[in-house]
């Protein structure tokens, strides 16, 4: 119980009468604004109501924004969209589906030229092995021991 009325007085209160911003901005500061805080609005000028037109400042020009009209080529709309993944084999043109080979020169096989010697592969996997072996197991090489 004695919980519950704690909750209750540390709740945020407002007061109801906070001054309003001289500026006509609606909204409330700590303390009235004297001089505007606007740069353009002199001393002697009188506040702004609302029906009176925005300074010249404030006011952004008017921009026209010309349509532009998008033209594709006949060529170019048959072809193959960049999006659409090729799915043939790169060597008999037949159609693999889901169940292609990627090889590691970059190309899709069937299952008959999935292996590098069925589709004279370009990729030196014998540089590649050599390559793997050396970054994964480096040499250490000792340094000379001076002997006096």
């Amino acid at each position: 119980m004695a919980q519950s009325d704690n909750k209750e007085e540390t709740g945020l209160q407002v007061p109801e009468s906070l001054p309003i911003c001289v500026n006509n901005c609606s909204s409330p500061t700590s303390a009235p604004l004297s001089p505007p805080s606007n740069p353009i609005q002199s001393k002697d000028s009188k506040p702004r109501s609302e029906s009176d037109p925005v300074p010249y400042a404030f006011q952004y020009p008017a921009v026209e924004i010309e349509p532009v009209k998008l033209t594709t080529s006949p060529a170019t709309t048959g072809s193959v969209g960049p999006g659409r993944p090729a799915n043939r084999c790169f060597r008999c043109r037949k159609r693999v589906g889901l169940t292609g080979f990627r090889c590691r020169c970059g190309e899709l096989f069937c299952g008959d030229h999935r292996y590098s010697d069925r589709h004279e592969c370009s990729y030196d996997y014998k540089t590649a092995g050599r390559e793997a072996i050396s970054r994964e197991n480096p040499v250490v090489r000792a340094a000379k021991i001076v002997r006096f």
